[in-house]
């Protein structure tokens, strides 16, 4: 544990003041209900805390994850979210053990960016009902559930739900510019419950809550049911690994020192979603907010996260009647108001401005998280950034053609160099030469004419592929029906492999024309047209 213990239990206390309506909002938001968000709060908190990888994480139900139960709950009832749960518990565990951690980090920053802003807008989306004091409207796509809600509202307004919806967010989005270390959203949702209690208005509260954790059972867990599930607990998994380890990675950068373990987060989180619905909490993950918070109250050790969980635990034990009667339309405000906090303007508006490519990923990957579910939208901006990757890599291949220098090997007069430089050409293969780049490549090398010998320089090939090697012998093969000699040299050590592989240089091999370096190459081109007297070749 940390060495100030004091200040790891401050810091969590705060979090856990800015964790309990966040919490009590994301668990009614999954359908799960207010005392589902507690459970995964005080359960996959702690244990995600213990054995997690990162000493500054706090982990507990969220946003983005909230949007991917939305739909289970709706296909399947809450005993497939529960399941959904422990299914991707063993995913995550298997994918650390894989030691899959690392990989994540290759996330291109504008799917992250562009995934965020999706999430928010969900999230937004999500609290229209509540906020407007309308009963949610069926239906699994956010879009068409609020502009529902809205119809209804008009047809018939409840402006109290509404009021407190935008009196509390308006306060947590004041409060917190002008004292972000003090928890707003707390004292929003106190004084917003304290009102409608003294007014009696008539507003939704969150109902009666458990006072004390229920025993851990799989009474929920239907063998039968297990094939259909597999594919919305990859989708958890996905999502839950993703957003933890980003998580962890904006506390690494919040702190000094403090570096997290991606394979041991994982392991954490996956042990965390695991036991959790047991107690019948929902999926959980690291929560980048809460997570903010308890590094900026000074968090140093695990012990922060452990007493935010234990904080949580005693709420549920000591407080529930209190906690029962806050308005529906307040935890509504806050998460209004979170997801408005979630999209840092400055560094989407630096992004859009950055590249056409990253702005079309981060737009792109941001409309499929409103349109599709979230995992196929980071699976959409994945593709996408690929893609233009390889396109940017792509034209950095480059056929160079070089000179024959007099200060190679041989004494040559100048008029020797003239017709060595008249019959022999030399190419220089620049970059990766694979798929995306092989069709260009082709296209270059078929053009040469008025040549009797063809130098292929490959020393500074980077990488090879499959296609790339393909389209290289059918180069070759190209030039020799024209009666061009060509010789390789350079080849790199790891690209002997597809080459030989596919039948490259095997027929060059054996006619002597592959050499080390590229000076043996030119002087076999030279005995070859001293010994033939060939005459170059012409288109």
């Amino acid at each position: 544990m940390g060495r100030r213990p004091r200040r790891d239990l401050l810091a969590g206390l705060t979090v856990a003041i800015v964790a309990l309506p966040l919490a009590l909002g994301f668990g009614i938001s999954s359908g799960m209900g207010a005392e589902a968000g507690l459970v995964t709060a005080v359960v996959a908190g702690a244990l995600a805390a213990l054995f997690g990888g990162s000493g500054l994480q706090v982990s507990g139900p969220t946003g983005a994850m909230t949007v991917v139960l939305v739909p289970i709950m709706q296909a399947h009832g809450a005993s497939g979210v529960l399941t959904v749960g422990v299914l991707a518990g063993l995913l995550l565990i298997g994918l650390a053990l894989a030691r899959a951690g690392r990989y994540m980090a290759l996330v291109p920053a504008p799917v992250v960016e562009g995934f965020t802003v999706g999430i928010a807008c969900v999230i937004g989306l999500q609290q229209i009902p509540a906020a407007l004091g309308i009963p949610t409207p069926e239906g699994d796509k956010v879009t068409a559930v609020a502009w529902q809600a809205t119809q209804d509202f008009i047809a018939h307004p409840n402006w109290q739900a509404l009021g407190i919806s935008l009196a509390v967010a308006a306060v947590m989005s004041a409060g917190t510019r002008w004292r972000p270390r003090l928890p707003f959203s707390l004292i929003a949702v106190a004084a917003a419950t304290l009102a409608a209690e003294l007014t009696g208005m008539p507003v939704a509260r969150i109902g009666d809550l458990p006072d004390g954790l229920p025993a851990p059972s799989l009474a929920f867990l239907d063998p039968s049911a297990l094939a259909a599930l597999i594919t919305p607990a990859i989708a958890v998994a996905a999502l839950a690994a993703l957003e933890s380890l980003l998580s962890a990675a904006v506390a690494d950068g919040m702190s000094v020192n403090h570096r997290h373990d991606p394979d041991r987060e994982l392991f954490g989180q996956g042990l965390a979603n695991l036991v959790a619905p047991l107690f019948g909490g929902v999926p959980a993950t690291g929560a980048i907010a809460r997570t903010a918070v308890n590094v900026r109250s000074g968090a140093q050790s695990r012990l922060a996260a452990l007493a935010h969980a234990g904080i949580l635990a005693v709420i549920i034990y000591t407080a529930a009647d209190l906690v029962a009667r806050i308005p529906l339309a307040a935890l509504a405000g806050v998460l209004l108001a979170t997801s408005v906090r979630m999209v840092e303007v400055g560094s989407v508006k630096a992004m859009l401005r950055s590249t056409r490519g990253d702005a079309v990923v981060l737009v792109l990957t941001a409309l499929a998280t409103l349109a599709l579910d979230l995992v196929q939208a980071v699976i959409l901006g994945l593709i996408v950034a690929g893609a233009l990757a390889l396109r940017a890599i792509a034209r950095n291949v480059r056929l160079d053609e070089m000179p024959l220098r007099p200060d190679l090997p041989g004494d040559h007069t100048e008029e020797e160099h003239a017709l060595l430089a008249e019959h022999i050409v030399a190419y220089r293969l620049d970059g990766p030469l694979f798929f995306a780049a092989a069709h260009r490549f082709l296209l270059e090398l078929s053009e040469v004419a008025d040549v009797c010998v063809v130098i292929l320089r490959m020393s500074r090939v980077t990488t090879i592929d499959a296609s790339g090697a393909l389209v290289l012998r059918d180069a070759i093969e190209r030039l020799e029906r024209r009666g061009i000699t060509v010789f390789v040299s350079g080849i790199r050590d790891g690209h002997h492999q597809p080459l030989e592989a596919l039948g490259v240089i095997a027929r060059l091999n054996q006619a002597g024309r592959v050499f080390s370096t590229t000076p043996e190459a030119i002087a076999a081109a030279r005995d070859r047209l001293d010994h033939t007297g060939i005459l170059p070749a012409t288109t």
